[in-house]
């Protein structure tokens, strides 16, 4: 199997949840290598479940996850996580590069000292995201935007095959938003990247494949598109028009499977 054609994320026919309560059920996806992938729903619809239970971090209660074909035990060493809310002690006295570094523990675990090597892949990581001159600045000392960035710069400093972004943009303003997925969009070209977010609008701009989640993934036949139908299942209200960008999604009809037509 080609490069361009290689599986990074196989799920099949997933159910996931806490406690015993299942929050998302009958998932089927596969991701391929170098896919930007978008994932959109409403609160409380099971998006961020998914990436958790991508991540191994809550149990399956059926079905089969796939990293690179290997359980999210294993595979997990070859993803990067931004999560979508960072809390953190604004008078904790960590700075831009300690918390940068604290990626690289996915690679050498829990050691008293950083290397040469963890110290220059985080200094990668902070030009990637185009902050190495705040380095030395107490985080607190950041706009959402730029904190934001730092977390993204964390996430690859621990050179991840995939990137799983959960509402990277939910905290930032409209140029700083544009100005992460101009980047996200660039380091897609060596990465494949998952993103949950509520900004229907940027899907027609930057990622190339989309699903709803409510509780079940809605996709159409080409997940390339947005569908009405797609929409209306998952945000249980009437859709007319999304557009937003040159190129813009088109609208198609869509049907889905018979067995979740049934449980819809």
């Amino acid at each position: 199997m080609g490069k361009d054609s290689t599986v990074a994320i196989d799920i099949q026919n997933l159910s996931a949840g806490y406690d015993k309560e299942t929050i998302i059920e009958d998932v089927s996806i596969q991701i391929k290598e170098n896919d930007f992938f978008g994932i959109i729903g409403p609160n409380g619809g099971g998006k961020s479940t998914l990436l958790k239970a991508i991540l191994g971090l809550i149990p399956i209660q059926k079905g089969s996850i796939k990293i690179f074909n290997r359980l999210p035990e294993q595979g997990r060493k070859y993803v990067g996580y931004v999560a979508q809310y960072t809390e953190f002690d604004k008078n904790f006295p960590i700075s831009v590069w300690d918390v940068v570094l604290m990626g690289r523990r996915s690679i050498r675990g829990y050691l008293p000292r950083y290397s040469s090597t963890d110290k220059q892949e985080a200094e990668q990581a902070l030009k990637m995201v185009d902050l190495l001159d705040f380095k030395h600045r107490h985080i607190n000392e950041l706009s959402g935007g730029q904190r934001q960035r730092v977390f993204i710069a964390r996430a690859l400093a621990g050179h991840p095959r995939i990137l799983l972004l959960d509402e990277p943009t939910a905290s930032v303003d409209t140029d700083m938003r544009e100005t992460i997925y101009r980047f996200l969009k660039e380091i897609n070209k060596k990465i494949t990247i998952v993103l949950v977010t509520h900004d229907i609008g940027v899907l027609s701009s930057y990622v190339n494949r989309v699903s709803c989640m409510n509780r079940y993934l809605f996709t159409h036949d080409d997940d390339r598109y947005i569908s009405t139908e797609m929409i209306e299942k998952a945000y249980s209200c009437p859709v007319e028009l999304i557009a937003h960008g040159v190129p813009h999604r088109v609208l198609v009809d869509h049907h889905q499977k018979k067995e979740k037509e049934k449980r819809s």
